[in-house]
């Protein structure tokens, strides 16, 4: 399905916004959609396309995040800090340096030290561990 038709989609299945940006391979879409007790919220979903070699055509795969009002002013804080350090290389005034956290099953994992790995893709190793849970 194209992005333009999956953009389409979303809107019929009642987003109240929704708004699309291409950015390579990848399209992201900025959804925002309400609870049953009409609350809204933000879905961001990123969609790439790869060619599956098993079916011979091409597929998107979709990574969604969903953000909740009461942690916009956070989130956004961090993504402006983020994008401000990619930019300038200058940490915020603020900067924690304590490495991060992830809970597993309700277990507090300490963040593995990945600078020595030869590939950039623990995420992608961390995800595919609560795939395997």
């Amino acid at each position: 399905m194209e992005d333009n038709e999956m953009l389409n989609e979303k809107i019929e299945k009642g987003d109240l916004f929704s708004k699309a940006v291409k950015a390579g391979k990848r399209t992201y879409f900025f959804d925002v959609k309400a609870t049953k007790n009409e609350e809204k919220y933000l879905t961001i979903t990123e969609s790439k396309r790869r060619f599956d070699n098993e079916t011979n055509r091409f597929v998107y795969e979709k990574h969604k995040i969903f953000l909740y009002k009461e942690d916009f002013e956070k989130v956004a804080k961090a993504l402006t800090d983020a994008i401000r350090y990619v930019e300038t290389g200058e940490y915020p005034e603020d900067y924690n340096e304590e490495p991060v956290r992830y809970q597993i099953d309700g277990v507090e994992e300490p963040a593995k030290d990945t600078a020595n790995d030869s590939e950039d893709n623990s995420i992608d190793k961390w995800f595919d561990e609560l795939d395997k849970n």
